[in-house]
């Protein structure tokens, strides 16, 4: 789909923007990492939790580089693009070690630069390469890689689809207020800016109640509705789908045309650039999703989060460029689906809840095309909240997870100060994969009282120091393993 994204001139202006980064990076191997998911996904401890294991050695058996001693050290530097803000990784340290909260979530792009000076496995690489790599890590929200399809999308074909998608059962009331105010609006009448504000206001307000934690739905375009950041209020945000009438051509000066206009406007100054000046200038791609939350949430909201990861990998640029193409033009060559919030199973369900995600990452791949990059997919905790244990309950004995619950949590009617620590049973995962995902079939939760996985938001675990009084890195579940996929041959 990526390549229907652009035109001609577009594609002449990335190989030109691919040329001179290239050029610049010459004599200085770099490796753009893009990080992404969907809100409550964990994008920023992710990133966070990645920089400070590596800067302070971290507990990393399964990334070959650091295991075998071969990292002699990581370190910021300052980042190439001096108009992209800094990912602000001091703060969110701070926040996570010192108060021990988890840091503000990602509102818009960002970027760092991590250095990484190593010795390379191989003889032949020592000779000719100056074992030093720069990971350049690009935080941004998901909401706005589930815009890139607009592109591709007449301003009929994104209202049909959006009343489509309103219309299914697990949105159908939300949908309710916006679909009625819809339905007693006139497209053909006389543009109204009071007309337009109401309905994209409804439209939006809509948008939001679907990313409630209960329903826990992803797909959700237009992006900027949910996060505008400067462009709140401006006419560029202020439209929405209107039911239209066949494919009859909008008349001047109605409302249609006036949604038309707009609706062009956001892909053509908000859409495009950001696919231009990010997207295509990628190498490697995680893409980070809250799956026990949509099983929580039931059958219809896992199929809207597998149809939101399929859009997701369909905006890629996947495959491997030779060293003629790849001056001019930059492909994913490696993408890892990562499931986070590990941490609040027990390890015994880990590796059913991969295989879940490994379900849905083989259907998502096989609709969005990713030929030449290789997926992987892993259960993973960037930074461990919890840790593991057994209780007896009469003759039986439960694994357990044991953790430092947020202030104003509730576990079976006790609300919990934020200082005290409390050992759940989090339930179990269903051992049938395909019965997840079936719509039609029975629920596997019992009731929405009873979910699959009891959710407890848990604090940030207090670091553990050593005898001189270092403070280790912050635990985590299958970072190591992360990494290696994601980087691992670049060091090598």
């Amino acid at each position: 789909m990526a390549s229907s994204l652009t035109t001609f001139t577009d594609e002449a202006r990335i190989a030109l923007d691919t040329l001179s980064g290239r050029a610049a990076g010459l004599f200085s191997p770099s490796l753009r990492l893009g990080v992404t998911g969907l809100s409550r996904a964990g994008k920023t401890v992710f990133i966070s939790a990645l920089v400070h294991n590596l800067i302070h050695g971290g507990r990393l058996p399964l990334f070959e580089a650091q295991k075998s001693g071969r990292i002699a050290r990581a370190f910021l530097e300052e980042q190439p693009d001096d108009a992209v803000p800094r990912f602000q990784y001091e703060d969110h340290i701070a926040a996570l070690v010192d108060d021990r909260i988890w840091p503000d979530s990602t509102r818009a792009i960002s970027e760092l630069r991590l250095t990484i000076e190593f010795e390379s496995a191989s003889g032949w690489n020592r000779m000719f390469s100056a074992g030093k790599l720069s990971l350049d890590i690009v935080d941004y929200p998901g909401e706005w890689l589930l815009d890139l399809p607009l592109l591709g999308k007449s301003f009929a074909d994104f209202s049909r689809e959006a009343f489509e998608m309103a219309s299914l059962p697990v949105r159908v009331d939300l949908s309710q207020a916006w679909r009625a105010l819809s339905a007693t609006v006139n497209p053909n009448a006389d543009a109204d800016e009071m007309i337009a504000r109401g309905l994209a206001e409804s439209f939006a307000a809509y948008l939001k109640a679907c990313k409630l934690d209960e329903r826990a739905l992803s797909t959700l375009p237009p992006g900027r509705f949910l996060m505008p950041g400067d462009l709140e209020g401006s006419p560029a945000l202020t439209f929405a789908p209107l039911l239209l009438q066949g494919d009859r051509r909008s008349r001047s000066g109605s409302l249609q045309a006036m949604m038309e206009r707009r609706y062009e406007a956001y892909k053509t100054h908000v859409v495009k650039p950001f696919f231009r000046e990010h997207i295509t200038r990628l190498d490697r791609q995680i893409v980070l999703i809250d799956a026990m939350q949509a099983l929580n949430a039931g059958p219809g909201a896992l199929a809207d989060l597998e149809r939101a990861v399929t859009e997701i990998l369909s905006c890629f640029r996947p495959g491997r460029g030779n060293l003629l193409t790849g001056l001019f033009s930059r492909r994913i060559d490696r993408i890892l689906v990562a499931a986070t919030k590990a941490d609040h199973l027990h390890h015994e369900s880990h590796d059913r809840l991969q295989a879940i995600v490994r379900r849905l990452a083989d259907r998502a791949v096989a609709r969005a095309n990713l030929s030449g990059a290789d997926v992987d997919v892993v259960a993973m905790a960037a930074v461990r909240a919890t840790r593991e244990g057994m209780v007896k309950q009469g003759r039986e004995t439960l694994p357990v997870i044991i953790g430092m619950p947020l202030s104003g949590e509730r576990i079976n009617g006790e609300t919990f100060d934020g200082k005290t620590e409390t050992a759940i049973f989090p339930g179990d995962l269903p051992e049938k994969v395909n019965a997840v995902f079936d719509v039609s079939g029975p629920d596997h939760r019992q009731s929405n009282d009873d979910p699959a996985i009891r959710f407890v938001r848990f604090r940030p675990p207090k670091l553990e120091r050593t005898a001189e009084g270092v403070t280790l890195s912050l635990p985590h579940i299958r970072l190591d393993r992360a990494l290696q996929f994601l980087i691992g041959d670049h060091l090598a």
